[in-house]
């Protein structure tokens, strides 16, 4: 394994899109482009399957250092309502582009912290939301929550307006390694707000665990994944260290690149976490993330339903997305959109009555095709297509296959492959295979974390 590791740990996405950010033609993309696209997915998907929100929320009280999201720090609270009622002014943009009410099928807080938000105002906000839609059957609405900050109230009034998913970022219980990434919370913190949403009868709590993080080790690594045990959570997300200092406003600089794991002990943290949490009763599902089996994550990998987008693994699909908020990506599958990374820039844009997006990427057909196979891959881990009717660029990466193969890192049956059992963990690499824009413009410098 520690020579495979070393073949194929090289930079490469996460692929929780294609194209990829770093890839799209900013050069044919439009505001009004974008809005067409929006336009089209909403007529052709509403009455089906309805749509998805996604609302940034990027306020944080401190720089967690090991964080690659786009967020503010500020202690000010004062910065809430201002922020939400931008938020309410940039949904109201898109309702104007839709005939008929939306169908709301998912929605998720994500961050920054949305618990930095009182439990008042994101009542505010959600009802400003819900007072404009038609709740689907069965809507998966989730956010996330800092232990920290994370009070009951807020379990409880986000569990009143229907929310039943809650993931909470863990990382690591190991002193040392929470002192570097400036993460301080406490296991009988976790503990508490764990206990309170299964007590309010969340029935979807997640954890967050990280691995390759500075100074981890496996044994601080074990005790972190028997402690995550002890509260059994319905699902787990057991994410790689996505090392990228050289990205503005990170702020992976809190500890020297020496302290990260090598990429074969941060291998070592995978295999062994993997092999511990599916002892504990854990199945692996697409990449990352693992569940117990009555949890739906699970039920719609077997169903062959799961999905992977801006917002990662969802047990539902829908094909537009709207994301709302500072920085928030949007995709409407014929595109995607992202909106300005300032707040200030962010609120003055809404505040002059249009959609806030900064860049975008309108999918080709080649895109739509090359999506759909990538996709098949981070979410069943096979795809199947007809050469005959494909790309010719297409038909070299099953070649490319072939070295993966004598690795038994993938099957090949006719056209169709299979990541085999030893090849999840570079299932990114396997992807890259089929990644048409970076083959042909390789990067020059590093744009992507390490695969591994």
């Amino acid at each position: 394994m520690n020579s495979l590791i070393d073949k194929y740990n090289i930079p490469g996405p996460r692929y929780t899109s294609y194209p990829t950010v770093p890839y799209w033609d900013e050069g044919s993309f439009s505001s009004e482009k974008w809005t067409e696209s929006v336009i089209r997915t909403f007529k052709e998907t509403n009455a089906e399957e309805g749509i998805s929100i996604y609302i940034h929320l990027p306020f944080c009280e401190a720089l967690c250092t090991f964080c690659a999201c786009h967020k503010r720090i500020t202690k000010q609270h004062s910065v809430e309502i201002p922020y939400l009622e931008s938020v309410l002014k940039e949904w109201q943009l898109y309702l104007q582009l839709f005939d008929e009410k939306p169908k709301l099928k998912e929605l998720h807080l994500g961050g920054g912290t949305p618990t930095f938000f009182s439990p008042e105002n994101l009542k505010t906000l959600l009802e400003g939301i819900f007072e404009t839609v038609k709740i689907a059957e069965h809507p998966e609405f989730s956010f996330e929550g800092h232990p920290n900050n994370t009070t009951k109230k807020h379990l409880q009034t986000l569990y009143d307006l229907g929310f039943r998913r809650v993931s909470f970022g863990v990382q690591d219980y190991d002193p040392k390694v929470q002192k570097a990434i400036n993460r301080i919370q406490s296991f009988e913190k976790v503990k508490e707000v764990t206990e309170w949403a299964k007590e309010i009868g969340y029935r979807g709590i997640s954890h967050d665990l990280v691995f390759g993080l500075p100074h981890q080790t496996w044994e601080a690594m074990e005790n972190t994944i028997r402690k995550t045990m002890e509260l059994k959570p319905d699902r787990l997300a057991f994410y790689s260290y996505a090392h990228v200092p050289w990205v503005k406003g990170v702020g992976q600089r809190g500890f020297d690149e020496n302290d990260l794991p090598s990429g074969e002990e941060k291998r070592r943290l995978y295999e062994d976490g993997k092999k511990l949490l599916e002892e504990l009763g854990y199945i692996e599902v697409g990449m990352d993330h693992f569940s117990l089996e009555h949890d739906d994550l699970y039920q719609s990998l077997l169903q062959k339903k799961l999905h992977r987008n801006f917002m990662g693994y969802t047990s539902s699909k829908t094909q537009l997305m709207v994301g709302l908020g500072m920085s928030a990506i949007s995709d409407s599958w014929y595109a995607f959109a992202q909106n300005v990374k300032t707040v200030e820039e962010y609120q003055k844009i809404v505040e002059e009555g249009k959609i806030p997006v900064v860049k975008g990427h309108i999918l080709n057909e080649e895109d739509l095709i090359v999506r759909r196979h990538i996709l098949n891959l981070m979410c069943q881990l096979e795809t199947t297509f007809d050469l005959n009717n494909s790309f010719p660029e297409l038909e070299n990466a099953f070649e490319m296959l072939k070295e993966m193969e004598s690795d038994e890192l993938v099957e090949i049956h006719d056209h169709q492959i299979k990541i085999t059992e030893k090849g999840r963990a570079f299932t990114r690499n396997v992807a890259m295979v089929f990644d048409l824009r970076m083959m042909r413009n390789k990067p020059e410098t590093r744009i992507f974390s390490m695969t591994i």
